[in-house]
């Protein structure tokens, strides 16, 4: 018998809710894990505020495409329980309770902690009635002279209806009274092209935007008293709803669709603490927002703003600086700058990044592809890449060199799609065969290949990462990438672009898993061949590092293999659907996430299969979406040296004691601090030999480790 999150106590034996996890809940925990480094006094303090950040895009981001997505079944009328039993109604309730405690730990972290941890270090962000009258000259003077301008007063009244809010905007709004002794009310949009928190004297102090405008907001409104003035916020559903079925211009009809999307519903209302009832009473009617998403908080609100204070120039209140090194592999000599085809073709190479550089790996591989006369073509994926972006840069010059080259670039990638769009556009103007993807699934899977002419035979040269072409985030998103010129694998990947580009319906592949097609029965099939050599009575072993566990379908497979014995350990940086330590279901099963400086994005998955251990990286995580709506690739890593390093990091992810929590059978997770932890999630000894000698007994971190040795080699 367990505890479910709403208090009922279950069987494991007759309950969906004892199987299965909420995802909506598992995901608003991540957040909660993330929370707790912002919240944690020994990381850097700049690092903190930026973590507070990050929490409050997530959150937007949660509300604007899960929860919308719930309300939109819940508007349907739609019943359809959730794999743990909820309905959309039901899941809307938890999630409200959930994000409410979530956003008042997230408002207090900021105003109790850090906020006066940064006074202390001399920087302030202060509130207008904080501020001497000499900066309130000096900040009335800004206003006139750089927001002023650019401000609309938007009135209500019965020749101006309430106006359209748009989806995370900072709003004002304002009660003024005219000369007849009329109340009446506006809405001022605080601009999202200023910085939010406005620099005051040249020095490390600092005010909210949107303070500067309440205080001088009478500018706008000549002739009328201002009464009060209150900052609101709205969130908006996000998710297009476009059919591309037959669409005879996905271009057109996605940028008509994210047009539609400027007026979609509110799903969210962030108002400050001592908003009155009747401003609130009209926000609500106005925007159509009930009771339970409405979240009252103390001001800032959107506290996504902290990211600006990382401009500043306190490099003893950050995380030390870290270049990424060059993969050995891939170091120019004296004589010469490092080649990189034959590099591969002495031997596959794996890339870890940000620890090894994206810009001398991947980056530098695309760009010699562009500029080697010898290579005829360039076959690559985009999901989403940087705002400049080399990559984008290096394919219109093998473009324009005459080469050819074919880019499929997924525009509706979400929240990136007029980004896409445009370097769609770009690219076919350059002369590059853009394709947009097949109907009905999003291209997610990380490919390049470029067919090089030698001697008299082509060979192809293949990248295959967990992660996007973008140098910007290959800084800061730990992912892998396998660079390979293997005959086998270049010929799958050549049958994949096919499949991608024509009317090829090549669905079976030697080297890969390939989603939608084939990658759950594959995996389901490598599970079940783990479960079975643990009926024979052998040592069997799976570990899972991944972002996601959702798919209902693997997780029952794991659940039978750990009743057979399978010894299993998931590393799942974020969601996880799956109950670990039920007893007679999930016994062999222990769960733990990572949080770090880094996000954990790479995805691998280790079979032991006996003494022949196999090993994949890829694409996808263990989702509906992956499995069923994306095509997504996940490639077996043959070579034993790359394989060791493999096991190396999930052997330190498994031993990490700084950054790790670990999920229990009710849903909670708890921080891992015990080096004990470690012993006894060991990878099984490799090829017979002995693992890696264990971590001294002292606190470890995945990412440091990693840190440390790259700097070291």
């Amino acid at each position: 018998m367990i505890t479910s999150a709403r208090g009922e106590v279950i069987d494991a034996s007759d309950s969906a809710s004892a199987r299965f996890l909420n995802r909506e809940t598992s995901d608003l925990h991540f957040k909660s894990r993330v929370l707790a480094f912002a919240e944690d006094p020994a990381i850097p303090l700049l690092e903190r505020a930026k973590f507070l950040a990050i929490v409050a895009g997530n959150l937007d981001e949660f509300y604007m495409v899960r929860v919308a997505g719930l309300k939109r079944q819940q508007s349907a009328g739609l019943t359809t329980l959730s794999a743990d039993g909820l309905t959309p109604t039901q899941q809307l309730a938890a999630i409200s309770k959930q994000v409410g405690r979530l956003m008042e730990r997230h408002a207090a972290a900021f105003a109790d902690d850090v906020l006066p941890a940064l006074r202390e270090r001399d920087i302030q962000i202060v509130r207008w009635p904080e501020i001497s009258k000499s900066q309130r000259r000096e900040m009335a003077a800004v206003f006139r002279e750089r927001i002023f301008p650019i401000l609309t007063p938007l009135a209500v009244d019965p020749g101006h209806p309430f106006p359209y809010i748009s989806n995370r905007s900072l709003n004002l709004a304002v009660f003024i009274e005219d000369a007849e002794g009329r109340v009446r009310f506006a809405r001022v949009k605080v601009p999202p092209l200023l910085p939010r928190l406005m620099p005051i004297e040249e020095g490390r102090c600092y005010i909210p935007l949107e303070d500067v405008i309440a205080a001088n907001v009478s500018d706008l409104f000549p002739g009328m008293e201002v009464l009060t003035s209150h900052v609101f916020r709205v969130t908006r559903d996000a998710e297009l709803e476009m059919d591309d079925d037959g669409a005879e211009d996905l271009l057109n009809a996605l940028e008509q669709e994210l047009t539609r999307r400027r007026f979609s519903k509110a799903v969210r209302l962030e108002i400050e603490r001592g908003t009155p009832d009747h401003l609130l009473e009209m926000l609500m009617r106005e925007l159509q927002v009930d009771a339970p998403d409405i979240f009252e908080l103390p001001g800032p609100l959107d506290l996504s703003c902290l990211v600006e204070l990382m401009q500043i120039n306190r490099p003893d209140l950050k995380d030390a600086p870290f270049q990424p090194v060059t993969h050995p592999s891939l170091l120019p000599t004296e004589d010469a700058p490092a080649d990189v085809f034959a590099a591969i073709r002495g031997g596959d190479i794996l890339v870890h990044h940000p620890y090894e550089s994206f810009a001398n790996s991947v980056q530098l591989f695309i760009e010699q592809a562009a500029a080697d006369p010898d290579v005829l073509a360039i076959k690559q994926t985009l999901y989403r890449t940087s705002g400049e972006s080399p990559i984008v840069d290096a394919l219109i010059e093998a473009a324009e060199a005459g080469k050819q080259v074919v880019v499929l670039v997924e525009i509706k990638a979400r929240f990136d799609e007029i980004a896409n769009i445009n370097w769609a556009r770009t690219l076919e103007r350059a002369g590059c065969h853009v394709v947009y993807g097949l109907v009905g699934l999003k291209t997610h899977c990380k490919l390049c290949m470029v067919v090089r002419q030698e001697g008299d035979r082509l060979r192809r040269y293949v990248h295959i990462g967990t992660g996007n072409y973008n140098p910007a985030t290959a800084r800061i998103y730990e992912d892998l990438g396998l660079l390979t010129a293997d005959e086998r694998l270049g010929a799958d990947i050549g049958s994949l672009f096919n499949y991608l580009t024509g009317y090829s319906r090549h669905e079976s592949y030697d080297s890969l898993l390939v989603a939608p097609h084939e990658m759950r029965q594959r995996m389901i099939a490598l599970i079940e061949r783990e479960a079975a050599i643990a009926s024979r009575g052998d040592p069997a072993r799976i570990v899972f590092k991944l972002n996601a566990l959702v798919d209902e379908a693997i997780i029952d497979a794991l659940y039978k293999a750990s009743q057979t014995g399978v010894n299993i350990d998931i590393i799942a940086r974020g969601i996880c659907a799956l109950r670990p330590g039920v007893h007679g279901l999930s016994d062999n099963i222990h769960v733990r996430s990572i949080v770090g400086r880094f996000l954990e994005h790479s995805r691998i998955y280790y079979f032991a299969n006996g003494s022949a251990e196999e090993l994949y990286i890829g694409s996808a995580d263990l989702m509906h979406r992956n499995l069923d709506r994306r095509v997504e690739v996940i490639v077996r890593v043959a070579a034993d040296e790359l394989k060791r390093r493999l096991c190396g990091i999930l052997d330190l992810a498994l031993a990490d004691t700084t950054g790790s929590w670990r999920l229990g059978k009710s849903g909670k997770w708890s921080r891992i601090t015990s080096t004990k932890d470690a012993a006894a999630a060991r990878l099984l000894p490799r090829n017979g030999a002995s693992p890696e000698e264990a971590p001294a007994d002292a606190p470890l971190s995945l990412q440091k480790e990693l840190i440390r040795r790259a700097s070291q080699a």
